[in-house]
């Protein structure tokens, strides 16, 4: 009979061959950043994650700032990590996967502060640190996808109270219609091939200007 963890690292390589070529050389060109103590386990989650190809970098004891321009952090939770951490709460620059210990129970305030994308528990085994990283990394993706729709939402919204305005001033300063208003921010914007929000936000520029 297969030792536990032979099976494992069976299931998790006849996995790899499985796995889409793209998804492999996704994840075979991540910068991770391992900080976490320098022991057996830690030795363990370096080496899991050299096997994907990606380039690895450790770090302990934890630095006051992490590094930035990486894509994945495997971190120990500790009471300073939030302060470590290279961003602004809330908007992560990089998949946070925090590492906490096997039977202690974590501080839920303390991972509520971290935000991580995953969490790892030990003892490790090539199959958790791969799901982690996997999950961290699909999560991260996944919010930066929601964060760049709500920004482009955002931009629409701007647009469209800029051009509400610009109409009223134009049917004050001109006379105009509603109708009117808005056809002649439409010429104007396509003679100077620029969006009509862009037409409107001069047209409001000027006017706080000029009165």
């Amino acid at each position: 009979m297969k030792d536990p963890r032979q099976r494992a690292a069976g299931e998790v390589a006849s996995a790899r061959e499985r796995e889409p070529a793209g998804a492999a050389a996704e994840i075979s060109s991540l910068e991770i950043v391992v900080a976490v103590p320098r022991d057996e386990e830690g030795d363990m989650l370096a080496r899991e994650l050299l096997r994907t190809r990606s380039g690895v970098r450790r770090l302990w004891p934890l630095p006051p700032r992490l590094p930035d321009g990486v894509d994945v952090m495997f971190c120990e939770l500790t009471p300073e990590l939030p302060q470590c951490l290279p961003w602004v709460p809330g908007q992560p620059l990089a998949a946070l996967v925090v590492v906490t210990p096997a039977v202690q129970m974590p501080p839920l305030k303390l991972l509520r502060n971290c935000a991580p994308h995953a969490v790892l528990h030990r003892p490790f085994t090539t199959g958790t640190v791969l799901t982690s990283l996997a999950i961290a990394r699909a999560q991260f993706l996944y919010e930066q996808r929601l964060r760049g729709r709500i920004d482009k939402l955002d931009e629409t919204l701007r647009s469209f109270r800029s051009v509400e305005r610009a109409k009223n001033i134009l049917m004050e300063k001109r006379n105009l219609d509603e109708e009117a208003a808005y056809h002649f921010m439409r010429r104007q914007a396509m003679s100077q091939r620029v969006s009509v929000g862009a037409v409107a936000a001069a047209i409001i520029d000027s006017h706080d200007i000029l009165g």
